[in-house]
């Protein structure tokens, strides 16, 4: 059965980024009642004033600091009394290679990426239990079943979080709560605009990045059918799965799909060009503008 939005309410941590806001669009024109939050309080506020419907709620935290939760968490509790849909979306990357970058920058990928929405989820359970269908659905990545080498945090704080949502997941299905989680490839956000115009892991460029509408479908499906994981696009998911199963091939592997990353990547950037969101200068590209 196709699921009832209608004045559900659903939280969107990353409210305001590229994944976030497409899913705050659909859910809440569809009748939910949407919970934006985001490091940018304009980005939020700007976004929930466009929302259709009414009686949604920005949120500017920065979830990296602990008592920004409880007030969030307070906030929700005041204004709705409970969490339908609890969607820990918000994540980083950099493109600093790991010897190079700072032990504080490695802390900070670490807790945006992986230990925030661990707190967020746990200390949301009491909200999420007043609810009488309450789902759980983590955006991970496939990042965190494949290593990519150049953005070796990123990989490690979705190795991390795809293996607790499985874990959690398991346990808290028979107390009542669906947790799952949703494994987006590379997708054309402004978070991959930057990765891209910063020299980020080629591999993510083998195929065109995905839209985001492709990933809205894949969350949509997650509310219909509810399981433990879910692939935007599925072939590209076996397509790692398998490489897995051998890692130590992965030196010998990685040349035959190297060329092929490094030319989407290319096409990438000019594609970037021809939108107005990049520019070639000399040797490197700059960002003009992002949507």
């Amino acid at each position: 059965m196709a699921y009832n939005f209608s004045n559900q309410v659903f939280v969107i941590t990353g409210g305001a980024g590229g994944i976030g806001s497409k899913l705050a669009q659909d859910f809440a024109s569809k009748g939910a009642q949407v919970v934006v939050v985001d490091l940018n309080s304009q980005k939020a506020d700007l976004l929930v004033a466009s929302l259709p419907g009414s009686n949604h709620l920005a949120i500017a935290a920065d979830l990296t600091n602990r008592s920004s939760i409880d007030s969030i968490l307070n906030q929700i509790s005041d204004k709705y009394g409970h969490i339908d849909v609890l969607i820990p979306n918000a994540a980083i990357t950099t493109t600093d290679r790991f010897d190079v970058r700072t032990v504080e920058s490695i802390e900070t990928e670490l807790d945006i990426n992986l230990v925030s929405p661990l707190v967020l989820l746990r200390k949301a359970i009491p909200l999420l239990k007043k609810s009488k269908d309450p789902r759980v659905i983590v955006t991970v990545s496939l990042g965190g079943i494949f290593p990519l080498g150049e953005t070796p945090m990123y990989t490690a704080s979705k190795f991390g979080l795809r293996g607790a949502v499985l874990s959690i997941g398991m346990d808290m299905a028979a107390k009542g709560i669906k947790v799952g989680a949703v494994l987006p490839s590379a997708t054309d956000t402004p978070m991959l605009h930057r990765e891209a115009i910063e020299g980020g892991n080629s591999l993510q460029f083998m195929d065109p990045p995905q839209s985001t509408d492709a990933v809205l479908k894949c969350f949509l499906k997650m509310l219909d059918k509810p399981k433990f994981e879910r692939y935007p696009k599925p072939s590209e998911s076996w397509l790692v799965r398998v490489a897995m199963l051998s890692p130590n091939s992965l030196p010998k592997l990685m040349p035959l799909f190297r060329g092929r990353g490094e030319r989407g990547h290319i096409k990438f950037l000019k594609e970037l060009e021809s939108r107005g969101i990049a520019r070639r200068d000399g040797d490197t590209w700059a960002l003009v503008s992002d949507d």
